[in-house]
């Protein structure tokens, strides 16, 4: 069973996975990493402006390692910011049932759920140079305004909530072992007992 880790911009899933990996032995999977390794070595705003499609190219491209990576057995996938969407013919975005949909196949989604404000002021003040793979960061408006529209499509995803606010990265990666020990035995005994009808 993976465990996937969705949520947003500065919600700390890459220092959490860190932290999962180092307690449970399980390798990390960076979707966005592997996206720019795939793109040699391109940020995602490069591939973005240099696709024919944009973000739908995008989406896309985050669809394909999502399935690679979901194949795996035991490892920690950790998100980009967006995989719980696509865009829509009109360039909007919508809830990904594919994406979801195959990392649900392979493990447990948690969701590491912040407050917005906070979030969009820790992503504003983070300085993006240092971390070229990221998509520059647009006004704080809309930034807030895409992390709130984001919100039910996190929910939705989540087979987990994990509240991430005043809380240290260690305590929410004991947290988010013994919830996902959990989970994979319910999920466990929810098979057998549909195997059994």
């Amino acid at each position: 069973m993976n465990i996937c880790l969705i949520g947003m911009r500065g919600s700390g899933k890459s220092n959490l996975s860190r932290r999962l990996s180092v307690l449970t032995k399980r390798t990390v999977f960076s979707t966005d990493a592997l996206i720019s390794y795939e793109q040699e070595g391109q940020s995602i705003e490069e591939i973005v402006r240099n696709a024919a499609r944009g973000w739908h190219d995008f989406r896309d491209l985050e669809y394909q390692v999502v399935r690679r990576a979901a194949r795996m057995q035991g490892v920690i996938i950790d998100c980009g910011g967006g995989v719980i969407v696509d865009l829509d013919s009109q360039g909007s975005e919508v809830y990904s049932s594919r994406k979801v949909g195959a990392l649900k196949r392979s493990g447990i989604v948690v969701w590491l759920r912040g407050d917005v404000d906070r979030l969009v002021q820790k992503a504003q003040t983070k300085a993006m140079a240092e971390d070229p793979n990221r998509p520059q960061l647009d006004t704080t408006q809309s930034l807030k305004a895409l992390m709130e529209h984001r919100l039910p499509f996190y929910e939705k995803a989540a087979d987990i909530i994990l509240d991430i606010d005043g809380k240290k990265r260690r305590d929410l990666a004991v947290e988010l072992m013994k919830r996902t020990s959990d989970a994979a035995w319910h999920s466990m005994v929810m098979r057998r007992g549909q195997e059994l009808d």
